[in-house]
């Protein structure tokens, strides 16, 4: 067996995450490559010299996504995708001039900001009516219907009765509020998106570009794949690994799925347990640091926090969830004797980190300065400097003979990247510049060339679902901050609270998952952080916990049934009924919809409050505990199968360790090891003597 894996086509006809993309050629595809390669030098020249105001940044921002989409996705999914019909091209002109509107008329827009002008309303009109279209075409019609009810609330919600209704609002009012200003299409999430989220997701087709799924699966195979149960071990591990890199989890679930889920199906794993595995794995990788699906930026810019404070809240539970997988592949295994693949079949990890380490510096050196305090849009913009100088150094070293030649080139690269910290990105670029004449003249050199532009326009082409939402959750924000809407909303919670925290904590889980069917995580965050974190804030809930409380649980949306894009897509996959998938998927995810409950009511897990070594200790090791009993009654297997009542029993056991209370904690403690002394002298009374 091989662990090469050529990185499979995302475009997939039995499943589009994002609606059926066109498949152009000639013209209107030399036109579609050139506009998405503006968009990646535009977004990297914002990153390095900050030529333009917050405001113009932004809206051109929108302009390129806009005019992206409506280049490469149909107005109905059953269009035609050969083409681009004259209507799309006029309608993605008019995206980009609306645009630059707020650019070229920047100065007369601030002098007249709050008395919008005839033209400044129709511009403004025409500029959500564009938003709206692009989100349908994109993510389909469950997140521009949730955004167009949030807008008729502003437009008429004087009219409803009671607390419901706020005190009215005339349309230039609304128009100003979402398309001029920052409150609205072009406020903090689009912000972030053009700032942060654009350079990550390019960072990440670099590396898929360069080899990294490889390597991922190389070294997954290698270290996990000869153990009980290894092929499903192998989905846990890469693809948790492709998902701290990775800004979509059903995008990861069709690139690493492509190798790990007929993998699983041929070493007797079932295909709804393969699928399923897969999604659970793939769907972590948004709560798994660094990148955490890009909600990570967001959620420091919304709090006003260092982005460290964001990943140390993470860490713990990202790592729970991974055991869990892990643990109910293992079960999984023992209850149908299922072994790993052959050591001889299975390739040398440290071989293949040998043979592709330079891989893992770009992500070293990002995790390290995000860690050391430097923001992210600089840390993205160096990472990806330093993905472009090792893939490009890489081709022309290969070409240098002599081992020591390849000495010397490689440090004086290393010395010239390295003054960026007294020069600035200059030096960067002239070793980038440097490069790219070399490759013109050395053997491969063009192939690597083309690699690079292949990544410029992937990864414009992998920001615009992300991008575009958003920019129309910008709607329900903007229609929020008008209304004071959310208030309301937050005193419901807070009554519900003043008697059972619980109900309150379960109130706010149902909310994320009825309002995360079919919205991607980021704009789910974005709404239910807005509307119910700052409840949970006020019932006592410490800021980053109630934050990644609901954070939590729109990933879990994407499992749960009825619309569970993860399980879709592994179902294109696996050949099995997604939603067989998806409630298999919930079973295997159950710390997912867990911990975060734990988390509320001991903060430790969350690394919250400045606790001490033994507090985090006693939480992490209770939570353990209780994913391993979650797991036996799930699977119903441990060292042997349960029978129904055992199953009872240690799911019983485990729900007694949620709660922080002295009393459910020695009950829970108690019931676990009288389950754990009963299973062993039962199973060992089976043993043959």
């Amino acid at each position: 067996m091989t662990a090469h894996v050529s990185p499979p086509n995302i475009e997939q006809e039995t499943f589009s995450e994002h609606g059926a993309q066109r498949r152009l050629g000639g013209v209107a595809l030399l036109v579609l490559t050139g506009i998405a390669l503006g968009f990646s030098i535009y977004q990297l020249a914002i990153a390095a010299f900050h030529p333009l105001s917050s405001l113009v940044m932004r809206a051109l921002h929108v302009g390129f996504l806009l005019t992206l989409t409506f280049i490469l996705f149909p107005i109905r999914k059953n269009g035609r995708l050969d083409r681009v019909p004259f209507g799309d091209w006029l309608l993605a002109g008019l995206a980009f001039a609306l645009a630059a509107y707020q650019w070229v008329f920047e100065v007369d827009l601030i002098m007249r900001a709050g008395d919008p002008s005839t033209t400044d309303l129709i511009v403004g009109t025409a500029m959500i009516v564009l938003v709206f279209e692009a989100a349908r075409r994109i993510l389909g019609l469950a997140l521009p219907t949730i955004c167009a009810l949030f807008l008729l609330y502003g437009l008429f919600g004087q009219h409803l009765p009671g607390d419901l209704a706020h005190r009215g609002y005339d349309f230039a009012q609304i128009v100003d509020q979402l398309a001029f200003g920052t409150e609205g299409i072009f406020g903090i999430p689009t912000m972030v998106s053009a700032m942060y989220i654009f350079l990550f997701v390019l960072f990440g087709a670099f590396l898929e570009h360069a080899g990294m799924i490889n390597l991922f699966n190389s070294v997954a195979l290698g270290f996990v794949g000869h153990a009980k149960g290894g092929a499903a071990k192998v989905s846990v591990v890469s693809s948790g690994l492709m998902g701290s890199i990775s800004g979509s989890g059903v995008a990861n679930v069709l690139t690493t799925g492509q190798f790990t889920i007929p993998l699983m199906k041929r070493f007797g794993y079932s295909g709804t347990f393969a699928g399923a595995v897969e999604a659970t794995s793939s769907m972590g990788g948004q709560i798994m640091p660094p990148v955490m699906g890009a909600v990570a930026f967001i959620m420091a810019e919304n709090l006003n926090v260092p982005y460290i404070e964001i990943v140390k809240a993470a860490l713990v539970p990202a790592l729970l969830y991974y055991a869990t997988v892990f643990w109910m592949v293992h079960l999984e295994a023992g209850r149908k004797n299922l072994g790993g693949l052959a050591k001889e079949d299975c390739p040398n990890p440290w071989q293949a980190i040998r043979s592709q380490w330079y891989l893992v510096l770009p992500l070293v050196g990002l995790v390290g300065m995000l860690f050391n305090g430097f923001t992210p849009m600089y840390s993205g913009m160096v990472g990806l400097a330093l993905c472009a100088i090792l893939i490009l150094g890489a081709a022309v070293a290969a070409r240098l003979s002599a081992t020591a030649f390849r000495f010397v080139f490689w440090i004086a690269v290393g010395l010239g990247t390295s003054a960026l910290i007294k020069w600035g990105v200059y030096p960067v670029l002239i070793v980038i510049a440097l490069l790219i004449v070399a490759c013109l003249f050395v053997q491969g050199g063009r192939d690597t060339l083309r690699v690079m532009r292949n990544s410029l326009v992937d990864g414009a082409k992998q920001a615009l679902p992300v991008g575009v939402a958003c920019a129309i959750v910008g709607i329900i924000i903007g229609v929020l901050t008008l209304t004071g809407a959310a208030t309301n909303f937050a005193g419901f919670i807070l009554k519900v609270g003043e008697d059972s925290l619980f109900v309150s904590l379960l109130l706010t889980m149902l909310i994320c998952l009825v309002l995360g069917m079919g919205i991607p995580t980021i704009p789910n965050y974005i709404i239910t952080s807005s509307i119910a974190a700052p409840a949970l804030l006020e019932l006592g809930v410490p800021l980053i916990v109630s934050h990644m409380f609901v954070f939590y649980f729109g990933i879990m949306a994407d499992l749960t049934p009825p619309v569970a894009l993860a399980a879709f897509a592994a179902s294109s996959v696996a050949k099995e009924p997604a939603m067989k998938i998806g409630i298999k998927a919930v079973q295997i995810a159950i710390a997912g919809f867990v911990v975060p409950f734990m988390a509320v009511y001991d903060n430790a897990l969350m690394l919250q409050g400045d606790p001490s070594v033994l507090a985090v200790a006693y939480i992490v090791g209770k939570a353990l505990l209780a994913i391993t009993l979650w797991g036996a009654a799930s699977i119903g297997y441990l060292r042997a199968p349960l029978a129904a009542w055992e199953r009872v029993w240690a799911a019983a056991a485990a729900f007694m360790l949620v709660a922080a209370m002295p009393l459910t904690d020695e009950l829970g403690f108690a019931a676990c090891a009288a389950f754990i002394g009963w299973h062993l002298l039962r199973t060992r009374r089976l043993q043959p003597a």
